[in-house]
């Protein structure tokens, strides 16, 4: 083994975030009325692991879960893709984070109830976690969803930023803001400093606005969001309009075409993880077309975890076999 190998990273990316359960009610129904829900495993960094996996990647997905059926099952969804687990926490007792969702209608939007207090993860601390083994990795995706359940989970995404850029590690940030889970003020404190410290920025041209304040254009926002961070690049989305990716070598808008919705989470989780895959491969511009393959995908099948083999992102979008 050469000395270049023996230093070379275990994993390409490896995340840190809540595995949950996501309980949906049937299309036309509401929580309160239903009789029946489908159930599937759900973790938005673990979506973006796990699709990277599926893409040729090595990555490690960090969470704390109790011990028994609930956690096991949430695991077995993104070990049958290969995701590696080797840092994650295992509790007696303790509860297991659920969300139940209302798919909706036109013009009733879709509806999340969450309910993740007091949960495994919530109480889990820096001083719990192996970072010797979750930072052997090029780079490291944190999201605004982790840092907003606790002051705990935030310490916790704040010191695995500040820990990475010790250690050489690359920081891509997803801002991904939860308007219940916290507030736009409470969300810029904990999360501009770690926007400084990213390589690459996701944040939405909403979550701009109600997280930093940035209004405008989809080029000026993005141009103030790296401008403000000093991000090498920014990729912003706007309901239905671009993806855009700011890099320093200029702007880049994309069209985007629309598609029939069968499931809506995980599709932006799959946006991010293609378009990471490209930034890995040394071609983000590409890698956001690739983002945007996913995602479509994704909205396609039900379940938040994306299923895509690494030929299909080339593959047309159509209506016809794939023979």
């Amino acid at each position: 083994m050469t000395a270049n190998a023996a230093k070379s990273p275990k994993y390409d990316l490896s995340t840190i975030g809540e595995g949950q359960i996501r309980l949906t009610v049937g299309r036309g129904e509401r929580l309160m009325f239903t009789r029946s829900v489908h159930m599937n495993p759900a973790c938005s960094e673990a979506n973006v692991a796990g699709l990277l996996s599926q893409l040729g990647r090595e990555t490690l997905w960090t969470s704390s879960l109790p011990e028994g059926d609930l956690g096991d099952y949430i695991l077995a969804e993104y070990r049958s893709v290969g995701v590696h687990m080797d840092t994650m926490v295992r509790r007696p007792g303790g509860r297991t984070a659920l969300y139940f969702m209302e798919p909706g209608e036109y013009p009733m939007p879709a509806n999340v109830i969450y309910d993740r207090e007091w949960t495994t993860f919530r109480a889990t601390g820096i001083d719990d976690y192996d970072w010797d083994e979750i930072l052997n990795t090029k780079v490291i995706f944190l999201t605004g969803i982790t840092a907003a359940l606790t002051d705990t989970t935030a310490e916790v995404v704040r010191y695995a930023a500040d820990e990475a850029v010790k250690r050489g590690v690359e920081v891509i940030l997803d801002v991904n803001f939860r308007r219940k889970l916290w507030s736009g003020e409470k969300a810029r404190e904990v999360l501009e400093p770690i926007a400084r410290q990213a390589s690459v920025l996701f944040c939405s041209i909403a979550d701009a606005e109600k997280v930093f304040g940035i209004t405008g254009t989809p080029e000026e926002v993005t141009a103030e969001l790296q401008n403000r961070f000093g991000c090498k690049y920014v990729v912003s989305t706007n309901h239905t309009e671009g993806p855009y990716l700011r890099g320093r070598e200029g702007f880049y808008p994309y069209r985007t075409t629309p598609v029939n919705v069968i499931d809506r989470p995980g599709a932006g989780d799959s946006f991010v993880s293609a378009t990471i895959h490209g930034y890995l491969s040394g071609d983000i511009r590409e890698g956001v077309k690739w983002g945007q393959y996913a995602s479509k995908v994704a909205l396609t099948h039900k379940g938040d975890l994306t299923r895509v083999r690494p030929g299909e992102l080339d593959i047309p979008l159509g209506t016809d076999i794939d023979r």
